[in-house]
């Protein structure tokens, strides 16, 4: 797997700049992607020393669509906390 294609996007929330503050980024990653692969890629991308990597799998949200109200399930999404030990990750420009 290419390493653009391991990294998606960075999460923007209110929770996720919080975490910022611990040296926590948080990103939205490739459901086939492991640990490793998701190490090697941010280290690489933002020449940073990658600590720790925690994933969780989001559930899709179930939604209603079309005229007769079917019900489709939207894709499960794989997001990583990643906690770097050194350097910094710049995510958020400052005006």
């Amino acid at each position: 797997m290419k390493i653009n294609e391991i990294l998606i996007k960075p999460i923007v929330t209110e929770k996720a700049t919080n975490l910022v503050k611990d040296k926590v980024y948080t990103f939205e990653t490739n459901p086939k992607a492991n640990k490793n692969q998701i190490k090697e890629a941010l280290e690489k991308l933002y020449q940073v020393k990658v600590l720790k990597v925690r994933i969780m799998i989001r559930k899709g949200k179930k939604k209603k669509v079309g005229r007769r109200m079917v019900v489709k399930k939207l894709p499960d999404k794989k997001v990583a906390f990643i906690q770097i030990s050194e350097g910094k990750i710049d995510l958020f420009p400052q005006a």
